[in-house]
């Protein structure tokens, strides 16, 4: 599929997914963003929130996990969104970050992280 809308850069180079992605950062972030894109539906700006943010450390590291599996990048991307998305947000989650309970973690999570960016 090809974008017409150019994907955004981090703004964490640092930490989130693009720190803990390292050396693989530059080729797994297009990657991710436009996975993360495709399975929520959410503006790439929200997604680029949520991959900078504890969150998006957290994706990487599931999807680092996945890649000792013997997995491909893509492959570990497309795994690790499967995941988020198949997990729900439970109560104790929706009762202190006020995100609906039941609704994808993935969507939850990459909704909230713009939430508290803006």
């Amino acid at each position: 599929m090809e974008r017409s809308t150019p994907i955004p850069t981090t703004q964490n180079v640092a930490w989130g997914f693009f720190g803990t992605m390292n050396e693989e950062a530059n080729v797994a972030w297009p990657l991710a963003m436009t996975a993360i894109s495709n399975a929520t539906g959410q503006p790439l700006e929200y997604i680029r929130s949520f991959l900078d943010s504890r969150y998006g450390r957290r994706f990487a590291d599931e999807l680092r996990g996945n890649q000792l599996t013997g997995l491909t990048l893509e492959a570990a991307i497309e795994a690790t969104t499967k995941s988020w998305m198949k997990r729900t947000i439970g109560r104790i989650t929706s009762v202190q970050r006020g995100i609906p309970y039941g609704l994808p973690e993935l969507i939850g999570y990459v909704v909230y992280c713009e939430t508290i960016d803006s």
